[in-house]
């Protein structure tokens, strides 16, 4: 198989399969989806100065790849008002953010309109010094948050965009086949369920980022799957911005203790997963970002060379894929995002959270912690 057929051809999915099972065209594989990249993308990296606030740690789900989640008695364990997650808003935008990105566990006693009070903090005490992007809760979220509330998915998603709501991360997707999700996440909602969220969401209009966590109990005809199942949304709504591919930390995870896996991904499977999307997705879905929180700053660099064109954001604060084991940091500055861009011969291009183009904003060096 020639991958640089796809560049003008749509991939069946026996072919997406055999990309990802035919390891002697990878290197093919790559410089294809490059090729896709700097057509559609050219020279230009993309990255944006945010902040994740994750307002609580306590959970009731049971997914086997979070070393996250405490139970509500641990000593570890924290809940954030409302003000105090508006408070830590202000924090980063006072840092340079231009975005802060929020989501928590799942408790009874987080419904609708507590969603509502995190947002409607966020823009009362952010607003007088200029605002910032609310890129909030995950369709697991505002599902379980809807369910709590009482009330029909669209009234809860329009309730949460007039509050502030600005985009939803399309987390939760983790794999999305169900026969992975009875053991990987089996409290989460269905794949139906989260596609369901998604596309009732880009229909409300509110666009979403879309993922895939890889590399745990999936096989590549599970990953074939998700990938065509994300190709179809955005072929029907065209509300998802970018896809990031998230690897699978294992260190401090269920899995792992319960002897369900033995590592995560492969290098060479994180290299499968930003070029064979980018093959799939092509002008579709132009944007697709690398985890450098995850694969550190060097393969991230190998990975925008591999069909990705988007660097992520500054972070400042990120404690989910800490707690799993990562060893990369939570918080990282725009010099130094620029340099590792420049670094591969590519140019930094400062974005908001739907990609549009920004002049020059905020301080060179966002604080570590806010």
């Amino acid at each position: 198989m020639d991958p640089f057929q796809f560049k003008n051809k749509e991939m069946s999915k026996q072919d997406c399969l055999e990309l990802f099972e035919n390891d002697a065209i990878l290197f093919d594989t790559l410089k294809a989806a490059d090729s896709v990249r700097n057509d559609l993308c050219g020279n230009d990296v993309t990255y944006i100065l945010n902040a994740n606030i994750n307002f609580t740690n306590v959970c009731s789900g049971s997914c086997q790849f979070c070393a996250f989640k405490v139970a509500k008695n641990s000593p570890s364990a924290f809940f954030l008002t409302p003000e105090q997650v508006g408070r830590k808003a202000c924090d980063a935008k006072m840092a340079g953010a231009m975005e802060v990105c929020v989501q928590g566990g799942l408790l009874p006693e987080i419904d609708t309109h507590f969603q509502v009070e995190i947002l409607k903090s966020i823009r009362a005490q952010t607003n007088p010094i200029g605002g910032i992007s609310i890129h909030a809760f995950s369709p697991m979220e505002v599902f379980a948050a809807a369910e709590n509330a009482g009330l029909d998915l669209k009234t809860a998603l329009i309730m949460l965009k007039e509050a502030g709501l600005d985009s939803i991360p399309g987390t939760a997707a983790e794999i999305l086949v169900d026969d992975v999700r009875k053991t990987l996440c089996p409290d989460k909602i269905s794949a139906d369920n989260w596609e369901k969220v998604i596309k009732t969401a880009h229909k409300t209009g509110i666009p979403t980022t879309c993922t895939i966590m890889y590399g745990h109990i999936e096989e590549n005809k599970d990953r074939v799957e998700h990938l065509f199942r994300l190709k179809r949304i955005q072929e029907e709504t065209g509300g998802f911005t970018e896809f990031i591919p998230l690897t699978f930390l294992h260190e401090n995870t269920p899995l792992i203790k319960k002897g369900l896996v033995e590592s995560g991904a492969s290098g060479l499977t994180d290299l499968k997963m930003y070029a064979i999307p980018r093959l799939l997705f092509k002008e579709k879905l132009p944007n697709i970002q690398v985890s450098w929180v995850k694969l550190g700053t060097k393969f991230s660099q190998v990975g925008l060379c591999s069909g990705a064109n988007d660097f992520g954001g500054t972070l400042m604060e990120e404690n989910i894929s800490r707690a799993a084991g990562s060893k990369y940091g939570s918080s990282m500055t725009q010099q130094k995002i620029e340099n590792c861009i420049r670094q591969i011969g590519r140019v930094p291009k400062l974005r908001n959270t739907q990609y549009k183009i920004m002049e020059e904003t905020g301080t060179k060096n966002p604080i570590q912690t806010y």
